[in-house]
C-alpha cells in the first residue's frame, strides 16, 4: 500500500517515517509538514493511505480529509482524543492517539489491508457479474429467473427488496439486502443513488435541477451522500455540459 504522511511536527513525521520504513506492506510516497502543500500531492499521487494529523495551521486534518480522492483512506494521528468521534464522519479507517507505539500502528495497517483486500474481492465479484444476463430471485418459495435488462430499479425496505421490472405491474418482493443486490448487478448498468434505491441507468427518463430522478413511475431524490458518484455518472453521459 502506498502512503503519505502529513503532520506539522517534524519529530512526529520522523517517527511515522521510521514506522513505515520497517513495515514491508507500505511504500512511502512523501511526507509533509505543510497541509496546503500536502493536499496537492495527495490529489496528484492518490496514495492508498494518508497518515494525517488533525490540529495543523492553515488547513486542519478534518478539512483536508474532505478534499482527498475517494480512493485514499485516512488514518488519523493526533494527541487529542476528542476528535475520535468526528473522524468517523470522513470514514477514517483508524484513529491513532499520540504518542503512537509501533504495535498500535501495525494494528491500523492490518485494518487497512483488510479493507483494501475486501474491496478488491468485491470488485472482482462485480466484474464477473458484468457478463451475466439474468439472475434468480426467490419469490414465494420459487426461483424466478429475471433478465438484467428487464430491471428498472430496486427498492429496499429493511430486510426485503422489491424488483420493479419492465412489463410487470407489481414488483417482485424477496428477502434480501440492498448490499447483496448491489454486488449482484453489473456496475456499468446500475447505480446506487440512495440508501434504498438502485437504478438501471439506461432507464432514467430525466433528472431535474433538484437532483430528482424520474424513472419508471417513481421520482427518487438523490441525497447528499450519493450526489458525488451520481454527478460523476452524469458527467460521463452529458453532451452539452454547462
Amino acid at each position: 500500500m502506498t502512503c503519505i504522511i502529513v503532520d506539522d511536527e517534524p519529530l512526529a513525521v520522523k517517527l511515522m517515517e521510521s514506522f513505515v520504513a520497517k513495515t514491508p506492506d507500505l511504500k512511502l510516497l512523501g511526507s509533509f509538514t505543510d497541509s496546503v502543500e500536502a493536499i496537492n500531492a495527495v490529489k496528484e499521487q492518490k496514495p492508498n493511505l494518508l497518515f494525517l494529523d488533525i490540529q495543523m495551521p492553515d488547513l486542519n486534518g478534518m478539512e483536508l480529509a474532505h478534499m482527498i480522492p475517494t480512493e485514499t483512506r485516512v488514518i488519523f494521528t493526533t494527541a487529542f482524543k476528542e476528535y475520535a468521534f468526528e473522524s468517523y464522519e470522513v470514514s477514517a479507517l483508524d484513529f491513532l492517539l499520540k504518542p503512537i507505539r509501533y504495535n498500535k500502528f501495525m494494528v491500523a495497517v492490518e485494518k487497512a489491508k483488510e479493507w483494501f483486500n475486501s474491496r478488491n474481492e468485491e470488485g472482482e465479484r462485480r466484474k464477473e457479474n458484468c457478463s451475466a444476463t439474468s439472475l434468480f430471485v426467490r419469490v414465494d418459495g420459487e426461483l424466478r429467473n429475471i433478465t438484467i435488462e428487464s430491471i428498472i430499479y430496486v427498492n429496499g425496505m429493511k430486510d426485503y427488496v422489491m424488483f420493479y421490472l419492465d412489463g410487470e405491474s407489481k414488483p417482485l418482493i424477496t428477502h434480501l439486502t440492498m448490499k447483496a443486490v448491489e454486488d449482484m448487478l453489473p456496475p456499468d448498468k446500475f447505480l446506487r443513488v440512495h440508501r434504498s434505491y438502485i437504478i438501471a441507468v439506461d432507464k432514467i427518463k430525466k433528472v431535474d435541477r433538484n437532483d430528482c430522478i424520474y424513472i419508471g413511475n417513481e421520482i427518487i431524490h438523490v441525497p447528499d451522500g450519493y450526489q458525488e458518484s451520481f454527478h460523476h455518472f452524469l458527467g460521463t453521459r452529458t453532451i452539452n455540459k454547462m
